[in-house]
């Protein structure tokens, strides 16, 4: 992701009181991606090689069922994504496979890089360069390091 002008830039204490919200949808995301991704796998499963028609009995019917019930989920899913985005913030997949990741644009020594925060942690306490995602966070209190920069949005 490149950062633009108008993007939000976040400060630890931003983050921190965003937190609230964030963490409420986040909940319902992480919840809502892992039964999406459940439900596709199985209907990829139950309908490979098939066409998909009402001429074809129950079966068919069910399926037809299960392909618009999947719809709707990943329009929910795409819904709370949003929800997070418009908040400035950005979800990301977690090493569960469930969306229960989130990252804050910040700044740091000059250059940009992400707060995380993962679902279940009470508060943002680690960051990570833009390239290299979760496997790269690193505290915030680490004294080797500068600390954030507080940025004015």
């Amino acid at each position: 992701m490149t950062f633009n002008q108008t993007m939000k830039l976040f400060t630890v204490e931003e983050a921190n009181a965003s937190l609230p919200l964030v963490r409420a949808i986040t909940s319902d995301l992480a919840e809502l991606s892992s039964r999406v991704f459940q439900r596709q796998r199985h209907f990829d499963s139950v309908s490979a090689g098939r066409e998909l028609s009402t001429e074809d009995g129950l079966y068919s019917e069910e399926l037809i069922h299960e392909q618009g019930e999947l719809e709707r989920q990943k329009d929910r899913l795409n819904e709370l994504i949003d929800e997070l985005r418009d908040l400035g913030a950005e979800p990301k997949t977690g090493p569960s496979g469930a969306i229960d990741l989130v990252d804050f644009p910040s700044q740091r020594d000059e250059r940009m890089v992400y707060l995380c925060w993962k679902l279940g942690e009470d508060r943002v306490e680690h960051w990570h360069e833009l390239d290299t995602g979760f496997s790269g966070r690193q505290s915030l209190t680490d004294v080797a390091e500068t600390p954030v920069v507080d940025t004015p949005s």
